[in-house]
């Protein structure tokens, strides 16, 4: 009897809600964990608790309010529609269509309960979706972590298949590209916006600066766009420590310092669109640049369950399955 497949598609995590309750359970989770805070534990889980839970929730869920919906956080509504947008075009590309599942790694729903529930199905290969374009330890290895921990409580534990990086793959270039092409704004310059993280880790081998770097040259190349008019920056900067530079914040600044009259920003790192996406970006990051001086600003939208980010990881996920995917 053939193998009954499955994907597990993941991203983040989200708050339940947009409560400083729900912000620190969140948080608290969130920078528990090794592969994000990789201080000596005692000490660090005494300043997250002293210093950090008591004050961060509180600036956090507000921050969160200015971009929940009726129908909850944008993260998580985003990615469910992604992976329903994506389970029915694996079921039309693919003889035998896998059952999905989609799980965060910090919340709810956990990555646990997503494979329970591909177990639910009789699962017996399963290929794990981190919605990370560019790998880095901070993200899809933590996923990974969990998902490990999660497969060694079956009594007999599934085929795992991981796609942890596509950060070049050619169909979420041309994605990329395409959804830049849609702007609004005929901007004068395009900046890319990646999530940061600290330079020790990339000190310590890291490849995810790399490949952002990467996957903005050859976005920029699709779009034909020259090196003046194109840059990259890292975003969402936590604590004293230094992160990849040049952060956004102070590149958007400098943009218009420099007489940039329109800028728009895309966030080619994020799957779908979130808080650092919608208000760190769309919300601050545009009312920074006008303060400086700009003229213009726009935020080109993440990539969402546009069509085109479907066929890109549907063709990934068929990939990996090794199945002769027809076309349609």
């Amino acid at each position: 009897m053939p193998a009954r497949s499955g994907v597990l598609v993941v991203n983040l995590g989200t708050p339940d809600a947009p409560t400083p309750e729900a912000v620190r359970r969140f948080l608290a989770e969130f920078l528990s964990d090794r592969r994000v805070v990789d201080l000596p534990r005692l000490p660090w889980q005494v300043f997250l608790r002293t210093f950090v839970l008591p004050f961060r929730p509180a600036k956090s869920a507000a921050a969160y309010r200015q971009i929940w919906t009726p129908a909850g956080s944008p993260l998580l509504t985003g990615t469910e529609a992604l992976a329903r947008a994506l389970g029915r075009r694996l079921g039309a590309l693919l003889p035998e269509p896998p059952a999905v599942a989609m799980g965060m790694t910090y919340g709810n729903p956990s990555i646990a309960h997503a494979l329970e529930r591909l177990r639910a199905a009789n699962v017996t290969r399963v290929v794990v979706l981190p919605l990370f374009p560019q790998y880095s330890a901070t993200t899809t290895a933590a996923v990974m972590d969990r998902v490990d921990d999660a497969l060694a409580r079956w009594p007999a534990s599934p085929e795992r298949i991981a796609i942890e990086d596509y950060h070049a793959d050619p169909a979420y270039i041309d994605a990329l590209a395409a959804s830049i092409r849609r702007a609004r704004l005929p901007f004068d310059h395009l900046l890319f916006s990646f999530h940061g993280i600290p330079r020790r880790y990339a000190a310590a081998g890291d490849p995810y600066g790399e490949r952002c770097h990467a996957t903005a040259r050859l976005v920029a190349a699709r779009l034909a766009l020259p090196g003046a008019r194109w840059s990259v920056a890292f975003q969402s900067r936590v604590g004293r420590a230094r992160w990849l530079e040049p952060y956004t914040e102070e590149r958007l600044r400098a943009l218009a310092a420099a007489g940039v009259a329109r800028v728009a920003v895309s966030c080619p790192g994020f799957a779908v669109d979130c808080l650092e996406t919608l208000e760190e970006i769309a919300i601050r990051g545009g009312q920074s640049f006008i303060a400086a001086g700009g003229i213009d600003f726009e935020y080109i939208p993440a990539l969402n369950d546009d069509a085109a980010q479907v066929e890109g990881l549907a063709q990934l996920v068929a990939a990996c399955l090794g199945a002769q995917a027809a076309t349609r």
